[in-house]
């Protein structure tokens, strides 16, 4: 698949982040329209160019001149103005010392958080939290394991976690029966933090949003766990200390608080 074959091209799972297995890529939403114009539109037509089938889910301004700032399958790519060149990465802005990312692409990102139902997260937050972070993660990474084990420091920091789960084996693997038996038990914040202490899962069904949250982090682009979101959009990367995290919150302003 075209999502597959960009990343093998283009780049590397991040080192603080556990690979996701390949996996089918889903549908996406039709919360942000593709933008169109001629700058778009020379986009559009470079990109059927590789894959006559290919429908960019999103296409805006990139947060520096001369690029389109592209989402395909859930990867994130910058397409020349002419669209001649095209480059995959994960763009720095020096003077703000943090990631580039477009006001666009944020609000695409926001809006397909928001679709996922707080009720849904499993949330550890401490009383009056200053910033929410959306991490979707599953029960084997061992990034994962060590984000927990960070917990208290992080609620200490005032940082809210509000957990998805992204069974990176793929849909219908032990990973996702074992994540849907931890969203399905009577304690949920007690059954997570067991199985990433390694203890035997107890099997349950119900109704439940596992399926729904991995197919959401597909559409994101998440291609590791753990994957952590800002308030405002912005993806931090995988695993960071929660002093780094903290200091990434800061830098972004991205004021939360318990919802």
């Amino acid at each position: 698949m075209f999502r597959f074959a960009i990343a093998a091209l283009f780049g590397a799972i991040s080192l603080t982040a556990c690979a996701q297995q390949p996996a089918p890529t889903v549908a996406a939403s039709a919360a942000t329209p593709v933008a169109d114009g001629p700058v778009e539109k020379h986009v559009r037509d470079a990109l059927k160019e590789l894959d006559p089938n290919l429908k960019p889910e999103y296409i805006g301004a990139a947060p520096f001149p001369g690029f389109r700032e592209v989402l395909v399958s859930g990867q994130v790519l910058y397409v020349t103005d002419d669209g001649r060149y095209l480059l995959q990465g994960t763009p720095y802005d020096i003077e703000k010392k943090a990631q580039a990312t477009s006001p666009g692409l944020l609000d695409y990102r926001r809006t397909l958080l928001a679709t996922l139902p707080h009720s849904d997260r499993i949330v550890f937050a401490p009383p009056n939290a200053k910033y929410t972070v959306s991490v979707f993660t599953d029960i084997e990474c061992g990034y994962c394991r060590k984000l927990h084990q960070d917990i208290a420091e992080l609620n200490r920091n005032g940082i809210a976690v509000e957990y998805l789960a992204f069974p990176r084996m793929g849909l219908g693997s032990k990973d996702y029966t074992d994540m849907i038996s931890v969203w399905c038990a009577s304690d949920r914040k007690a059954a997570l933090t067991a199985a990433k202490g390694g203890q035997p899962v107890p099997a349950k069904t119900c109704t439940n949003p596992v399926a729904m949250q991995y197919n959401l982090g597909q559409q994101l682009g998440i291609n590791g766990t753990p994957a952590i979101f800002a308030a405002d959009g912005s993806q931090l990367g995988g695993y960071l200390p929660p002093a780094q995290l903290k200091a990434a919150l800061e830098r972004i302003g991205t004021a939360g608080g318990s919802r």
